[in-house]
């Protein structure tokens, strides 16, 4: 009797641990063993995470949910504004700006009804204290222009040093649009936390534009990042090849669909070429297409010898792309079999490396082997 006390015990304990152990895998990189710990689980089409100063974390769900994750443990936050999730529309990125502790403050994007069908848009919602629910809901940017499709909503926030934000726009299927200065469509804009549109945005004050254009020409920006100079980067879907890595410029135009290194899926050229006069050229391009999504710039504090570098997640071949600086060249493809269709690619206050497999509905953590 106490041998097969003793054997069901060790067999309990083996099996208790068996879910522990499939939750922390290895990858090899070039700066060694990466541990790869799985963070939450149960997501379904996660797009986007955001970390707490108090610990914790919260997720996006493209249907329109919003969870808050601590210790494994989740629970979803109500509140939310009315969201229309089609296609690639939905609840998309989650931005918690540097003064979060204070003022609880953050900021999602997601796709609501608009003039002409549907389009991105912009809330700022207080996180109440214990969490649960979102109050003040405001939303205080949404595209003047939609379409009835559901591709190309483009929704990656950054928050600039002086606390304006960006907003990532894509073309929602209407190519042209992307070159039109009185349409959202295919633009990076820039806004105040109140929507607003800052004075010294390059076309205020013309008739014919939108103020709160900041660059123009884009496709399908589904990353955005600020290095560490407070410079401004972009990774966007091209067609059949011809993803982009662009450096954001005040007022530039980045040459959609008049100049791409892609074609049509059908293979017929796209526009003009791969250049033309008052275009800017990719600092980096994909050919095939990678379907980029998430950017991370990262500061080094793990793994000093990566400070600088940028990591992109690839939707079509399940892998986190990495960036050399100078020059901007893929150096690195960290692949695994956790690595499947990266969503969101970010660095957490602890400088370990987060992202979202969406195929797998998971968020996994990687930090070094010790």
């Amino acid at each position: 009797m106490f041998r097969q006390i003793r054997r069901a015990a060790i067999t309990a304990l083996i099996l208790g641990l068996l879910p522990l152990a499939a939750s922390a895998q290895t990858i090899a990189s070039s700066q060694g063993t990466l541990k790869v710990t799985e963070m939450g689980k149960g997501f379904s089409t996660p797009w986007a995470i955001g970390f707490l100063p108090e610990g914790g974390f919260l997720v996006t769900e493209r249907k329109g949910r919003l969870w808050r994750v601590d210790d494994g443990d989740r629970s979803k936050i109500g509140g939310l504004p009315k969201i229309q999730a089609k296609g690639q529309g939905g609840l998309l990125d989650i931005l918690i700006p540097r003064d979060f502790a204070t003022r609880r403050e953050l900021f999602l994007t997601f796709s609501k009804k608009v003039p002409g069908g549907t389009g991105t848009a912009v809330a700022r919602a207080r996180l109440d204290a214990g969490a649960t629910r979102l109050r003040d809901v405001q939303v205080i940017f949404e595209m003047s222009d939609g379409a009835s499709g559901g591709r190309h909503f483009g929704s990656r926030l950054v928050e600039r040093s002086d606390g304006t934000l960006f907003v990532t726009i894509g073309d929602r299927g209407a190519d042209e649009a992307a070159q039109d200065l009185n349409s959202h469509k295919g633009k990076i804009l820039r806004i105040s936390r109140n929507g607003a549109v800052p004075g010294d945005n390059p076309f205020v004050g013309q008739t014919s534009a939108l103020p709160e254009i900041w660059s123009y020409g884009h496709r399908n920006p589904q990353g955005l990042a600020m290095d560490a100079r407070g410079r401004l980067w972009g990774v966007e879907h091209g067609a059949k090849g011809g993803d982009e890595v662009n450096a954001i410029s005040k007022g530039r135009n980045y040459g959609w669909p008049v100049i791409s290194y892609g074609t049509h899926y059908s293979g017929a050229k796209i526009g003009e070429g791969t250049a033309q006069a008052g275009m800017e050229q990719p600092a980096f391009y994909w050919d095939p297409s990678i379907a980029p999504s998430g950017m991370m710039i990262y500061s080094g504090k793990l793994w000093p010898k990566w400070r600088g570098h940028t990591f992109i997640g690839s939707l079509k071949f399940d892998y986190i792309s990495r960036l050399s600086v100078s020059p901007l060249k893929e150096r690195e493809q960290i692949k695994a079999s956790e690595t499947a269709r990266v969503r969101d690619v970010r660095e957490a206050p602890d400088g370990s490396i987060w992202f979202i497999a969406e195929d797998s509905g998971k968020i996994l953590r990687l930090t070094p082997v010790k």
